[in-house]
């Protein structure tokens, strides 16, 4: 059974969970969550899941500057799009960077934080498809413990403003 949200209970913020990654459409999520928190006066999370799988193969000398450069771009990742947010939302986004799995990871911190009461993701406009968080949405959106929002990422900073 999934953990109870508390971000209506005194003391408590909702907070909307935007998963941070170097896709183009990232912005718009971001663009999109923050309008929407500052909105209703809710808080931005901003997650950076490092995937570990390579690393395993590597040697450790090569595997420790491997996480090095990984933890290098994440947190640069998190600056632009913290400062993005904060223009927006007039606060400073919460900012998680994780190893491992991304969806494992992004179930994880939903749970560590009762807080968190919307995940936030943007489709992408390729013909590559939608991306792969979003792909693999219909296999667990219904075991997921709280809503997805879905961005598209054609829309302008107008377009979504007015649906925020």
């Amino acid at each position: 059974m999934p953990k109870k949200r508390r971000s209506n209970e005194a003391g408590h913020k909702r907070k909307y969970l935007v998963v941070i990654d170097d896709s183009e459409e990232c912005d718009r999520a971001v663009f999109w969550a923050a309008s929407r928190a500052a909105r209703t006066k809710s808080h931005i999370v901003m997650l950076r899941v490092i995937d570990t799988s390579e690393r395993s193969q590597q040697w450790l000398g090569v595997a420790d500057i491997m996480r090095a450069e990984a933890m290098e771009a994440a947190n640069a990742a998190l600056d632009k799009y913290a400062a993005r947010a904060k223009k927006i939302t007039h606060q400073a986004p919460d900012r998680v960077i994780r190893e491992g799995a991304i969806a494992d990871e992004i179930l994880k911190l939903i749970e560590e934080d009762d807080d968190i009461g919307i995940l936030v993701l943007a489709a992408a406009t390729g013909k590559e498809g939608p991306g792969p968080l979003i792909s693999n949405l219909p296999k667990t959106a219904g075991t997921f413990p709280i809503p997805v929002a879905i961005v598209p990422g054609s829309l302008n900073d107008e377009e979504l403003e007015a649906m925020a």
